[in-house]
């Protein structure tokens, strides 16, 4: 499913330092995860340094004073577990449905990785406990509401960290939710008891929307790629221009890397082909029909529309944002996003780096180079439908009975829907702050909201996509174009046609889209077209 560059069945080191988005969509498939040995050594040694200055019985946040507005209270170290228990259950309060066994393993590897880095003084064992259950294929039931994104991911990490305790509750097999002594009984692990400091460092941190956005970067990646090949089909059928394509545009006049990629792909997709118009022909068509009239229309148009000719422009745009979100959350994933930290110097941080404000900037980011994405999808749909704009193809691509039929006029309108739909949500949560906890939280970043906002969106895409991928399919066939595709062309028209026969009278059409959607959502085409001989990426 999309791409990730792990083997299967591999394992993930966690070191705190090199985890990608690639690899912790891995392990949120079930990959398993392991400390790294070095890793571990520091981790028992910044420990060990942190246990001596704690002993000094002097005020430490979070260990020998109160949480949040309430760190005025001095609490006595012998009160240690208490405390961080008490943390736990206070803030097990998310409401809502809840998320996805992948989204949990996420944020759980996501975590490990951060207190890997040794600077949040935690146990090797709380993070060991942690990947022992992402090996075991032991999954926290975390409800979606309740992240303000500073102090971290609270909410979501508490219902995580809970269950190392044996408190709380835990996925199953059947989306039910059992409680997490049952479950761990069964497997034969026991739960661990926490010492100070770490109930906070377990959840005063962003590895909720980080592991979450790491899987919105793997999933972005292959709609982007999947946008190209979809928009190809589209060109084919409406017998378009590929000129728009060319290196001395993109790699000369206009290098944005994501532009010149999203060029080469078009290039690599369109290779083949036997249909399209070049420029020259189109030139040398107009001046035929002009003849010696000096002024005159002749019906060539030797540029096309916007959505068939700045697709390097546009799709460009979208990987060089995903490009920097990607940049902004793998850092954020090796990080130690937590409060306070112990340094190996000795020195104390008392500082705000469990704040989300970098990742709730670029899952908002994300979410508008989705929308966009969207957008141009659902227009060429448009110009593929429309009787004054699809060159001569039947209005709706109504194969028979024009008007009695309705072709993809009713598939068009959830594609519309959603688009609408997109620009309401992608609306910044970034800016949204609303304090909270005494005025001590007086600046949110509500991260998490961002994150889970343009996971909607990329999934809403996913349906626009299917019906211009089958409108593109439809579009080939009534205009006698399916032997003169190209390679990839051909190839995913193929693979569309073993799941979706031809529209030739008008049927049920949910679940036509449903099933193209599924094959979208795992990044099926790329496959496809790369099998076909397109060096797409």
């Amino acid at each position: 499913m999309n791409e990730v560059s792990l083997e299967a069945g591999a394992t993930v080191r966690v070191d705190g330092h090199q985890l990608t988005a690639a690899a912790v969509a891995q392990v949120a498939r079930g990959a398993a995860a392991r400390l790294d040995d070095a890793a571990r050594a520091h981790v028992a040694d910044a420990r060990a340094r942190f246990e001596q200055l704690a002993s000094a019985n002097i005020p430490i946040y979070g260990v020998s004073t109160g949480f949040g507005e309430l760190v005025h209270n001095w609490v006595d170290i012998e009160h240690g577990r208490a405390l961080q228990e008490n943390l736990l259950r206070s803030h097990c309060a998310g409401v809502g449905p809840l998320f996805a066994r992948e989204e949990v393993r996420a944020m759980m590897v996501a975590r490990a990785n951060a207190l890997a880095r040794g600077y949040s003084a935690v146990r090797p064992l709380v993070i060991e406990q942690l990947l022992r259950y992402v090996e075991a294929g032991i999954t926290p039931a975390v409800p979606q509401v309740g992240s303000l994104g500073a102090s971290g991911d609270l909410a979501p990490l508490s219902h995580i960290a809970i269950t190392l305790i044996g408190e709380g509750k835990v996925l199953l097999a059947d989306g039910g939710t059992a409680p997490t002594a049952q479950v761990l009984r069964e497997h034969g692990i026991e739960p661990i008891k926490l010492a100070y400091k770490e109930g906070l460092a377990l959840i005063n941190g962003t590895s909720a929307m980080t592991g979450m956005s790491c899987l919105l970067l793997e999933t972005m990646r292959a709609q982007v790629t999947q946008a190209e090949i979809i928009a190809a089909l589209a060109l084919e059928g409406l017998n378009a221009s590929a000129d728009a394509f060319m290196t001395h545009g993109h790699d000369i006049a206009k290098p944005h890397p994501g532009q010149v990629q999203s060029a080469a792909n078009m290039r690599a997709l369109l290779a083949g082909a036997t249909r399209l118009s070049g420029h020259g022909e189109l030139a040398g068509e107009m001046k035929t029909r002009a003849g010696a009239e000096k002024n005159t229309g002749t019906g060539v148009f030797i540029q096309k529309a916007y959505t068939l000719r700045c697709i390097p422009q546009v799709l460009g745009a979208v990987r060089d944002t995903l490009g920097h979100c990607a940049a902004v959350v793998e850092r954020e994933l090796n990080s130690s996003n937590d409060n306070p930290l112990f340094f190996d110097d000795g020195e104390l941080f008392h500082g705000g780096n469990f704040h989300g404000q970098q990742v709730a900037f670029a899952m908002d980011f994300l979410a508008i180079a989705a929308t966009q994405l969207g957008v141009v999808s659902e227009r060429r749909l448009n110009r593929l439908l429309s009787p004054h704009l699809n060159t001569g193809l039947p209005a709706f691509l109504a194969a028979a009975n024009e008007g009695l039929s309705c072709g993809f006029a009713g598939a068009q309108y959830p594609a519309t829907a959603l688009i609408a739909e997109n620009r309401t949500i992608c609306s910044p949560a970034s800016i949204q702050s609303v304090p909270s906890n005494g005025d001590n939280q007086d600046v949110v970043s509500m991260g998490l909201i961002g994150a889970r906002n343009a996971r909607r969106i990329i999934d809403n895409n996913q349906y626009i996509l299917a019906v211009e991928l089958l409108a593109a399919c439809q579009a080939a066939e009534l205009a006698g174009a399916v032997a003169h595709l190209s390679p990839a062309g051909r190839a995913v028209f193929g693979f569309v046609r073993k799941r979706v026969p031809f529209l030739d009278m008008d049927r049920y059409m949910t679940d036509d889209i449903e099933a193209i959607a599924a094959q979208l959502r795992a990044g099926a085409l790329v496959a496809v077209a790369r099998a076909a001989g397109a060096a797409v990426h």
